[in-house]
């Protein structure tokens, strides 16, 4: 098998707090404050000039003039040149995020890594690789009988307020783009308006193999159930004694479940082989050429499930597979967003993936203000915040060790009050 690239899984060390006031709630809001309002332009004032807001602060901050006084003003959609003022207008920073699972924890989906950054479920699962689920009619059955269990608790489950903190922070003007290693779909579900670049695709879609052509997750789930009623049955079963209502591996354990950190649900001696999935529509349809001319193929049983004689038709979830090269167009866009970007905010994420490290390493390599909201440690964060300066307070880098969910509608609401 050829080498690739798989997911750091060695303990990582617990994070060093920047500043060191950020190691308290109210000191990691101001520090992250600073850092999403840093003016990315330098503006000179005169010393009469007085503070851009005068807002009351929420509970246990000082005021805005005292903990943002070069910052705040960059809030503001314009900024006059009056008698106290003179120079430029300070620009609204352009801050790129890149999040991970820790993001959606709230929504019900588990981030599968404790705070040392090794996996909490199931330590010697090893994935279905891309080229096993393309070359492998069996290993294709056994993931998607896994993933049609699997699938329901990603089906119900809705963004949280950390993925609507991200909406209002764009509608505040200060974050411009979103990378997600999320395949949940939660970050353009709960702002559409915010361009987000979907790092390792997304599970709401199926795309084949031969065509391309997508198709929607939840018409894929009723075909599968259509063509394995005993599977169908199971599952309602499962829903029954409530198994799937949880994330936690040791409830499952009890119920007889393992969940996997690809979202699939292992079932002890499953009879995987019995499980049928259905053939791609369009080429059954129209089947096509390959790019050496020789025609498609695509056979079904008699209730239209995909068969072995077939080379082509074969749907895959649209997620980056482990083994799986991300798409040129989709890689390309995430460094573009790196490089146009002023400074970069990971949320929710280990960086365990090499995908997602590589653009934090991008940044740095670019000498933009690095920050991290996570909690637990991070794959190389001792080297993006080698060089960082005692005297820094949040604005050139910060490093939270707190909940996404708790903590960036807190960010919001003291963003809010500032620009008030």
């Amino acid at each position: 098998m050829p080498l690739l690239r798989i997911p750091y899984t060695d303990p990582l060390p617990l994070p060093k707090i920047i500043p060191h006031s950020a190691s308290t709630a109210s000191g990691a809001i101001a520090a992250l404050v600073e850092f999403l309002t840093a003016a990315s332009s330098t503006t000179t004032t005169s010393p009469t000039s007085t503070p851009a807001s005068t807002a009351s602060s929420p509970a246990g901050f000082r005021s805005s003039s005292t903990l943002f006084p070069h910052h705040v003003a960059s809030l503001n959609s314009s900024t006059q040149d009056t008698p106290g003022h003179r120079g430029t207008e300070p620009k609204k920073p352009k801050t790129v995020l890149l999040t991970g699972a820790g993001v959606s924890v709230a929504s019900g989906l588990a981030d599968y890594r404790g705070p040392n950054g090794t996996y909490t479920l199931n330590r010697t699962y090893r994935p279905i690789y891309y080229n096993e689920f393309c070359e492998s009619h069996e290993f294709r059955k056994r993931y998607f009988a896994r993933s049609f269990l699997g699938w329901t608790n990603l089906h119900k489950a809705r963004p949280n307020g950390a993925h609507y903190a991200v909406r209002r922070l764009h509608e505040l003007g200060l974050v411009e783009k979103c990378v997600t290693q999320n395949v949940d779909s939660f970050h353009p579900a709960a702002h559409p308006a915010l361009p987000t670049i979907e790092l390792h695709g997304y599970l709401r879609a199926l795309v084949c193999l031969t065509c391309r052509t997508e198709y929607p997750r939840s018409e894929f789930q009723s075909q599968l159930a259509r063509l394995n009623p005993a599977w169908a049955a199971f599952l309602d079963e499962i829903l029954a004694t409530g198994a799937l209502d949880t994330e936690h591996p040791d409830e499952r354990r009890k119920k007889g479940l393992k969940t996997n950190p690809d979202g699939d649900v292992d079932i002890p001696d499953a009879p995987y082989t019995t499980f049928r999935y259905p053939a791609c529509p369009t080429c059954l349809e129209k089947p096509g050429r390959r790019a050496n001319d020789a025609q498609v193929e695509v056979k079904t049983d008699s209730d239209g499930a995909w068969t072995t004689g077939s080379n082509g038709g074969v749907l895959k979830p649209a997620v980056v597979m482990f083994g799986e090269s991300i798409p040129v167009a989709t890689k390309t866009a995430a460094e573009e967003a790196i490089d146009e970007a002023d400074r970069v905010l990971v949320i929710g994420s280990s960086l365990a993936t090499y995908s997602a490290w590589r653009l934090v390493k991008r940044a740095k390599e670019n000498r933009m203000p690095i920050g991290i909201l996570n909690l637990g440690g991070v794959r190389g964060e001792e080297a993006f915040f080698a060089d960082v300066s005692p005297e820094n307070t949040g604005r050139m880098a910060v490093r939270c060790s707190e909940s996404a969910e708790k903590m960036l509608p807190l960010v919001v609401k003291a963003l809010e009050g500032y620009k008030r």
